[in-house]
């Protein structure tokens, strides 16, 4: 018997405001949200009151929050930043995974700031295993993503992270390899059996830059990525951040066809799905 694959999207990749988040994901006839932000904000940036209104929202529109994503050690976030700033997004996320009864928060493993290798290493390690600790008390795993920082493209640094740091558990990205000059499948081969949740996106290289396509039509390999995966027995949810309208990291915010649009990509993810034997 087939098993039936469960699938998400990150909301604010087909809007800003949490209805049309909820629209599109209902569209696609799917039950499960990624959140990240609601109006334009960060969830840690929301407040009680933003968690409360969000959490009726939820609660009222009968969806699931499978994964809350954090800015913690990402891009805009290097390694000497101010780790009180670190500890406190945390914290307001723990909250919010106990309003919403969610279990993972997606982070990163911070960019250098011009510190020697062993120190980037050392304060990186040190870091996460914190962070890690303090998710724990609230029954939260920590995700961390193949993306910016330390361990963002190194198979090795992603396990040598695993194995100094308990409560900790990869999420990988199909498109971040193309967007980040290395091969995302093979990378994916070497911690497939540490993958708890996955991000599909897909993009081709033109003139040294991604450029985001949807699912299937790039440079990815995501229909690979998505067979390896299941080859190896990965039950997690495939949760789709497109980048066709909302790319965070170039500062986009979803515009008006964002939601049209993340609705064609996540039918093209149930395409590429359905013809993967399972």
């Amino acid at each position: 018997m087939r098993r039936e694959l469960s699938f998400a999207g990150i909301g604010d990749e087909a809007g800003t405001r949490l209805p049309a988040q909820v629209a599109a994901i209902r569209r696609l006839g799917w039950r499960q949200l990624e959140l990240r932000s609601v109006d334009g904000r960060a969830l840690a940036d929301l407040g009680h009151d933003g968690l409360r209104r969000v959490e009726s929202a939820i609660r009222d529109a009968g969806v699931e929050v499978v994964c809350l994503d954090s800015r913690i050690g990402n891009w805009a976030r290097p390694i000497t930043e101010p780790f009180a700033r670190e500890l406190h997004e945390l914290d307001e996320l723990l909250e919010w995974c106990e309003a919403l009864d969610t279990r993972f928060v997606r982070i990163m493993s911070y960019p250098n700031a011009e510190l020697p290798e062993d120190e980037w290493r050392h304060r990186v390690l040190d870091r996460i295993r914190r962070l890690a600790e303090r998710a724990a008390e609230a029954d939260v795993v920590l995700l961390h993503e193949n993306c910016s920082g330390w361990a963002g493209a190194s198979a090795d640094r992603m396990l040598e992270l695993l194995a100094a740091v308990g409560n900790l558990r990869l999420l990988y990205d199909t498109g971040n390899g193309v967007a980040h000059g290395y091969s995302g499948h093979d990378l994916l081969a070497e911690i497939v059996d540490h993958v708890a949740h996955v991000h599909v996106k897909d993009a081709v290289l033109v003139d040294g830059e991604a450029r985001y396509c949807i699912p299937g039509r790039g440079e990815a390999r995501v229909a690979d990525s998505l067979r390896l995966l299941l080859a190896h027995g990965y039950r997690g949810t495939f949760s789709l951040e497109p980048h066709l309208t909302a790319v965070p990291h170039q500062g986009r915010v979803a515009g008006d066809t964002a939601a049209d649009s993340f609705v064609a990509a996540g039918r093209a993810l149930e395409r590429l799905a359905v013809e993967i034997p399972r």
